[in-house]
Protein backbone atom coordinates (compact mmCIF):
# COMPACT_ATOMS: atom_id res chain seq x y z
CA UNK A 1 0.00 0.00 0.00
CA UNK A 2 1.64 3.12 -0.96
CA UNK A 3 2.49 5.67 1.85
CA UNK A 4 0.37 8.63 1.54
CA UNK A 5 2.30 11.95 1.31
CA UNK A 6 1.54 14.77 4.07
CA UNK A 7 1.93 18.18 1.82
CA UNK A 8 4.17 20.24 4.03
CA UNK A 9 3.16 23.62 4.98
CA UNK A 10 5.99 26.79 4.99
CA UNK A 11 6.63 27.52 9.28
CA UNK A 12 7.46 30.79 8.11
CA UNK A 13 6.61 33.59 10.90
CA UNK A 14 5.23 37.23 9.90
CA UNK A 15 7.59 38.78 12.87
CA UNK A 16 6.75 42.65 11.12
CA UNK A 17 3.84 42.98 14.11
CA UNK A 18 6.55 41.87 17.00
CA UNK A 19 9.13 44.11 15.75
CA UNK A 20 6.70 47.03 15.46
CA UNK A 21 5.86 46.51 18.69
CA UNK A 22 9.39 46.08 19.98
CA UNK A 23 10.42 49.46 18.92
CA UNK A 24 7.36 51.29 20.46
CA UNK A 25 8.90 49.52 23.97
CA UNK A 26 12.49 50.46 23.28
CA UNK A 27 10.96 54.33 22.55
CA UNK A 28 8.50 54.34 25.61
CA UNK A 29 11.57 53.40 27.82
CA UNK A 30 13.66 55.84 26.16
CA UNK A 31 11.08 58.74 26.63
CA UNK A 32 9.80 58.10 30.32
CA UNK A 33 13.33 56.44 31.74
CA UNK A 34 14.51 58.90 34.29
CA UNK A 35 18.22 58.39 34.78
CA UNK A 36 20.21 58.62 37.77
CA UNK A 37 22.63 61.29 38.73
CA UNK A 38 26.06 59.98 39.61
CA UNK A 39 26.44 60.41 43.62
CA UNK A 40 29.95 60.46 45.71
CA UNK A 41 28.51 59.70 48.85
CA UNK A 42 27.72 56.26 50.59
CA UNK A 43 25.77 56.24 53.98
CA UNK A 44 24.86 53.32 55.94
CA UNK A 45 21.25 54.54 56.48
CA UNK A 46 19.55 52.93 60.28
CA UNK A 47 16.98 50.15 59.46
CA UNK A 48 13.13 50.51 60.52
CA UNK A 49 9.59 49.24 59.61
CA UNK A 50 8.34 52.27 58.17
CA UNK A 51 6.13 51.26 54.87
CA UNK A 52 6.03 54.81 53.61
CA UNK A 53 7.63 54.68 50.14
CA UNK A 54 9.29 58.11 48.96
CA UNK A 55 8.72 58.88 44.76
CA UNK A 56 11.54 59.45 42.55
CA UNK A 57 11.14 62.89 41.36
CA UNK A 58 10.09 66.02 43.50
CA UNK A 59 13.00 65.40 45.70
CA UNK A 60 15.31 67.50 47.81
CA UNK A 61 17.69 65.35 49.73
CA UNK A 62 20.32 66.25 52.85
CA UNK A 63 22.80 63.58 53.42
CA UNK A 64 24.81 63.28 56.48
CA UNK A 65 27.82 61.14 56.01
CA UNK A 66 29.80 58.55 58.69
CA UNK A 67 32.25 61.63 59.29
CA UNK A 68 30.06 64.21 59.75
CA UNK A 69 30.09 65.93 55.75
CA UNK A 70 26.96 67.40 54.88
CA UNK A 71 25.77 67.36 51.17
CA UNK A 72 22.71 68.58 49.35
CA UNK A 73 21.21 67.31 46.52
CA UNK A 74 17.82 68.06 44.35
CA UNK A 75 16.55 66.28 41.11
CA UNK A 76 15.91 67.93 38.21
CA UNK A 77 12.38 67.43 37.25
CA UNK A 78 10.78 70.53 35.30
CA UNK A 79 14.41 71.88 34.93
CA UNK A 80 14.30 72.66 38.55
CA UNK A 81 18.53 72.22 38.82
CA UNK A 82 18.39 74.99 35.97
CA UNK A 83 16.22 77.19 37.93
CA UNK A 84 17.83 76.66 41.07
CA UNK A 85 21.48 77.77 39.38
CA UNK A 86 19.69 80.97 37.89
CA UNK A 87 18.91 81.93 41.74
CA UNK A 88 22.47 80.81 43.01
CA UNK A 89 24.13 82.99 40.59
CA UNK A 90 21.73 86.16 41.42
CA UNK A 91 22.50 85.80 44.74
CA UNK A 92 26.08 85.07 44.20
CA UNK A 93 27.37 86.53 40.89
CA UNK A 94 31.19 85.56 41.92
CA UNK A 95 29.82 82.07 41.33
CA UNK A 96 28.55 82.51 37.63
CA UNK A 97 29.40 79.32 35.45
CA UNK A 98 30.52 79.37 31.82
CA UNK A 99 27.32 77.27 29.46
CA UNK A 100 29.44 73.85 29.27
CA UNK A 101 30.15 74.02 33.80
CA UNK A 102 26.32 75.04 33.70
CA UNK A 103 25.29 72.16 32.03
CA UNK A 104 27.57 70.04 34.29
CA UNK A 105 25.71 71.30 37.01
CA UNK A 106 22.30 70.44 35.76
CA UNK A 107 23.61 67.05 34.98
CA UNK A 108 26.29 66.41 38.53
CA UNK A 109 23.95 65.20 41.28
CA UNK A 110 25.72 66.03 44.64
CA UNK A 111 26.69 69.30 46.37
CA UNK A 112 29.41 69.06 49.00
CA UNK A 113 31.05 71.61 49.29
CA UNK A 114 31.70 75.72 49.90
CA UNK A 115 30.21 78.08 47.71
CA UNK A 116 33.57 79.20 47.42
CA UNK A 117 34.42 75.92 45.68
CA UNK A 118 31.52 76.19 43.22
CA UNK A 119 32.68 77.48 40.10
CA UNK A 120 36.10 75.64 40.31
CA UNK A 121 34.46 72.25 40.66
CA UNK A 122 32.34 72.94 38.07
CA UNK A 123 35.10 74.03 35.68
CA UNK A 124 37.43 70.92 36.50
CA UNK A 125 37.59 68.10 33.82
CA UNK A 126 35.16 64.99 34.26
CA UNK A 127 38.19 62.54 35.98
CA UNK A 128 39.45 65.28 38.00
CA UNK A 129 35.79 66.30 39.29
CA UNK A 130 35.65 62.44 40.54
CA UNK A 131 38.94 62.59 42.12
CA UNK A 132 37.72 65.35 44.10
CA UNK A 133 37.45 65.16 47.68
CA UNK A 134 34.33 67.06 48.41
CA UNK A 135 34.67 68.99 51.74
CA UNK A 136 30.61 68.57 53.06
CA UNK A 137 28.28 72.26 52.72
CA UNK A 138 29.18 74.12 55.76
CA UNK A 139 26.89 74.21 58.62
CA UNK A 140 28.18 76.31 61.25
CA UNK A 141 26.44 79.25 62.85
CA UNK A 142 28.64 81.89 61.30
CA UNK A 143 28.35 80.10 57.87
CA UNK A 144 25.44 78.36 57.34
CA UNK A 145 25.53 77.57 53.18
CA UNK A 146 22.65 74.78 53.80
CA UNK A 147 20.43 77.06 54.27
CA UNK A 148 20.59 79.13 51.21
CA UNK A 149 20.64 75.83 49.50
CA UNK A 150 17.52 74.78 51.09
CA UNK A 151 15.62 77.71 50.29
CA UNK A 152 16.52 78.76 46.68
CA UNK A 153 15.86 74.88 46.13
CA UNK A 154 12.36 75.41 47.58
CA UNK A 155 11.82 78.43 45.52
CA UNK A 156 12.70 76.61 42.36
CA UNK A 157 10.17 73.84 42.85
CA UNK A 158 7.56 74.78 45.20
CA UNK A 159 6.22 71.25 45.63
CA UNK A 160 9.43 69.85 46.28
CA UNK A 161 9.52 66.84 49.43
CA UNK A 162 12.77 67.09 51.67
CA UNK A 163 14.92 63.93 53.04
CA UNK A 164 17.24 63.72 55.27
CA UNK A 165 19.49 60.66 54.39
CA UNK A 166 22.32 60.11 57.86
CA UNK A 167 24.40 56.92 57.84
CA UNK A 168 23.38 55.64 61.40
CA UNK A 169 26.97 56.24 62.68
CA UNK A 170 26.73 60.54 61.49
CA UNK A 171 27.63 62.68 64.38
CA UNK A 172 24.77 64.07 66.22
CA UNK A 173 25.61 67.20 66.87
CA UNK A 174 25.47 67.64 62.94
CA UNK A 175 22.41 65.92 62.70
CA UNK A 176 21.12 68.53 64.98
CA UNK A 177 22.47 71.54 62.52
CA UNK A 178 20.88 70.36 59.67
CA UNK A 179 17.52 70.38 61.15
CA UNK A 180 17.94 73.49 63.35
CA UNK A 181 18.64 74.35 59.96
CA UNK A 182 15.54 73.41 58.39
CA UNK A 183 13.69 74.74 61.50
CA UNK A 184 15.30 78.45 60.53
CA UNK A 185 13.74 78.16 56.74
CA UNK A 186 10.80 76.91 57.93
CA UNK A 187 10.65 73.12 57.38
CA UNK A 188 8.96 71.53 59.93
CA UNK A 189 8.26 68.35 57.98
CA UNK A 190 10.09 66.01 56.23
CA UNK A 191 10.87 62.60 55.81
CA UNK A 192 14.55 60.28 57.25
CA UNK A 193 15.32 57.73 54.67
CA UNK A 194 15.94 54.31 56.20
CA UNK A 195 16.57 50.78 54.79
CA UNK A 196 13.38 48.78 55.15
CA UNK A 197 12.91 45.85 57.60
CA UNK A 198 10.50 43.43 58.76
CA UNK A 199 7.92 44.24 61.28
CA UNK A 200 8.13 41.75 64.09
CA UNK A 201 4.23 42.21 65.21
CA UNK A 202 3.66 41.14 61.76
CA UNK A 203 5.72 37.68 61.74
CA UNK A 204 3.89 34.91 61.66
CA UNK A 205 3.17 33.50 65.09
CA UNK A 206 3.19 36.55 66.97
Amino acid sequence: MPKIKIPRKSTAIDMTAMCDVSFLLLTFFMLTTQFKSDSSVIVDTPSSISEIKLPDTDIMNITITKDGKVFFTIDNKNFTRERLLQRIEEKYPQVKLSPEAAHTFVLNGTIGFPLAQFKGFYELKDEDRKQFKQPGIPVDSTNNELGDWIMQGRLSNPGVRITVNGDQGCPWPVVKKVMNTLQDKNVNKFNLITDLEADPHKLKGL
